[in-house]
């Protein structure tokens, strides 16, 4: 009697185990399905300017908008990230940040690739300059942004000939 009630804890522990099992694989099935219909589906229709573009025969293709510079826009990263020490009211204050610069078609990229180390050497010359209270505020960030794409576009245009960074990018800004 023993062994038979033995026998049936054994059988009823498998068949837990199966059915653990197939809950499990149908859960990862359905799981890779939503997975792959999220990911995948939906990326047929055109967007507003190309319905606009074929609506009006090409035309707004064909004309270039006001604000764009001639080329495409293309990002150099610098290739380490800026470090320097700034001043603030309580005590200094260590800042990071990650920078990459916009610029417009390949010869202008293959220009700031060239001047990499004009730029980072500018770059830390004006990012030192700065205040840490300034920085802590979205006010001052942007007014750095700024300055710092008017210190590289000068230093740039001594030596390219021309305005070859259109904008610079912080990507990354930590502050200790």
């Amino acid at each position: 009697m023993a062994e038979e009630e033995l026998q049936i804890e054994e059988t009823g522990g498998k068949k837990s185990k199966l059915m653990l099992i197939i809950i499990i694989a149908v859960v990862l099935i359905g799981g890779g399905g939503a997975a792959y219909f999220f990911l995948f589906a939906g990326g047929d229709e055109p967007t507003a300017a190309e319905e606009l573009a074929a609506e009006g025969g090409g035309q707004a293709a064909a004309v270039p908008d006001a604000n764009a510079s001639v080329g495409t826009a293309l990002y150099v990263a610098m290739p380490r990230p800026i470090v320097f020490n700034v001043p603030g009211s309580g005590r200094d204050r260590l800042v990071q940040i990650k920078v990459q610069l916009m610029v417009r078609g390949t010869d202008n990229e293959e220009k700031a690739k060239t001047h990499i180390p004009l730029i980072e050497g500018t770059l830390l010359q004006t990012f030192s300059a700065s205040n840490a209270d300034d920085l802590v505020t979205e006010p001052g960030k942007i007014e750095l942004r700024d300055n710092a794409l008017e210190a590289v576009q000068n230093a740039l245009k001594d030596i390219a000939g021309g305005e070859v960074v259109e904008r610079v990018l912080f990507t990354d800004f930590v502050m200790q």
